[in-house]
């Protein structure tokens, strides 16, 4: 049954239009922003503004409003934060659109910048048009929505009202056009791969199976892009890059998510170790943006991105457990029987020349020198085929076509890959992954 408040703003909705005022407009032009505003006139003192003749014109969901008789004070958010506005009964259109405004609603208004006996600054508003009319109220009023699933759940009620929360989908898009221009300055070329594809190859993982009608063939959404990558390396694109969706059939919990998003990169006539260095100067050039320095926090730790970051070998790690992997480490000296795509190490054949990237005992990269003999690959599918057959569910299927192209050759290459989630979590010290993702998966809910 739908509530009384419910009602109550759908009869306020009823008014409007009875009365003439279109409750969804279009066509509302607005000159500044808060941000705007606030950064070009808060320093101005009262004298100054009372001399401006300029007008303003700024939207924004109403987040507060203050009755005092005769006039009132409101705040409004817009993309950029908030500012304070005032209504009086000397404008009665104004007052009289106001009278009718609930909290959540959208307003367009345009006026004149003061400053109020307080010192705050404020727009007299001239002018005043609904722009959107909000039928839910707001969670809490504007005190910020603390109940987890139901954040995750309607992330619209989440970024409305909390602004930390905000911040953290604000650092997530600048981390990832920072991630870009890393590797465009290093003359890398973004590509985009198949996340459909015929055969679930490039990780150690189960896949999400689809069904293409038309062409009748059995589909499985991306685990990785990695051979597809490594196909246009073959094809003389010698460094490329994807920042890609990825889809495995696996568990939820705090760093996982079945959809994710990775940086995978392939550089030719380069070597795993010199991908190590390259990510250690990739994590600080974000770390700088985000935070200004080489550090940063993370729950109880300092991160300390000071060069070289420490290195251990798998069977150092083995005995030492990941959770003591605080401060960034490299774990390299890997078994061969567990990567079957990597290059084996000329010195010792029974482990192949790769590392992964821990920090706060989590795994954020994994890399290696990319196996280019195909001799060696074929014999290494077979061995993934036949543990398939053993029961192995995240065996690796053979794919003919990977084999053809590394026939054609591919030079001698290295490839990593990077969580994106994992390293936005560090670097907003957020402790799960679905506070940085917009939109989690969740069991489904019966909705009233």
């Amino acid at each position: 049954m739908e509530n009384e408040e419910y009602q109550r703003r759908l009869a306020k909705l009823k008014a409007y239009r009875e009365a003439g005022v279109n409750p969804y407009p279009n066509n509302l032009l607005v000159t500044h922003t808060s941000q705007q505003i606030l950064e070009q006139f808060d320093a101005q003192s009262r004298e100054q503004l009372e001399g401006l003749t300029q007008e303003f014109s700024l939207a924004g969901r109403v987040m507060s409003n203050r009755v005092f008789g005769k006039a009132a004070f409101l705040h409004i958010q817009d993309r950029k934060g908030q500012m304070q506005l005032f209504v009086e009964q000397k404008n009665p259109e104004v007052f009289a659109l106001f009278g009718g405004i609930d909290l959540g609603d959208f307003v367009w208004v345009q006026g004149r910048l003061f400053r109020t006996k307080t010192g705050q600054l404020t727009l007299h508003v001239d002018q005043m048009k609904l722009a959107a009319k909000s039928l839910q109220p707001l969670p809490e009023k504007w005190h910020g929505l603390q109940d987890v699933e139901t954040r995750y759940r309607q992330r619209y009620l989440d970024l409305t009202s909390n602004g930390d929360v905000r911040q953290i989908f604000l650092h997530r898009s600048r981390i990832i056009q920072q991630l870009r221009d890393f590797f465009v300055q290093r003359d890398f070329i973004e590509v985009e791969t198949p996340m459909m594809h015929p055969l679930a190859g490039g990780a150690a993982a189960r896949p999400f199976v689809t069904h293409h009608n038309t062409l009748d063939m059995e589909l499985f959404l991306r685990i990785a892009p990695e051979l597809y990558l490594k196909r246009l390396v073959v094809g003389g694109m010698e460094r490329v890059f994807e920042i890609n969706r990825n889809f495995r059939n696996e568990g939820i919990s705090t760093q996982h998510n079945p959809e994710f998003t990775m940086l995978e990169f392939y550089q030719s006539y380069a070597t795993f170790e010199d991908l190590i260095v390259l990510s250690e100067e990739l994590l600080v050039a974000l770390c700088r943006a985000i935070h200004g320095q080489e550090a940063f926090p993370y729950q109880e730790a300092t991160i300390s991105l000071q060069r070289p970051f420490a290195r251990i070998t798998h069977a150092e790690m083995l005995e030492r457990g990941e959770a003591s992997l605080i401060q960034p480490t490299f774990v390299t000296d890997f078994p061969l029987k567990e990567s079957p795509l990597a290059r084996k190490n000329e010195k010792d054949p029974d482990i192949v020349d790769r590392f992964e990237l821990y920090i706060a005992g989590m795994e954020v990269a994994n890399a290696f020198s990319e196996l280019n003999d195909p001799i060696d690959q074929r014999e290494r599918f077979q061995a993934q085929v036949e543990a398939k057959k053993r029961g192995d569910e995240e065996a690796m299927p053979y794919d003919e076509d990977y084999i053809r192209a590394l026939e054609q050759g591919m030079p001698p290459t290295a490839g990593e890959g990077i969580g994106i989630d994992r390293l936005v979590m560090l670097l907003t010290n957020q402790p799960s992954i679905r506070e940085v993702i917009l939109f989690p998966l969740m069991r489904s809910e019966k909705i009233s």
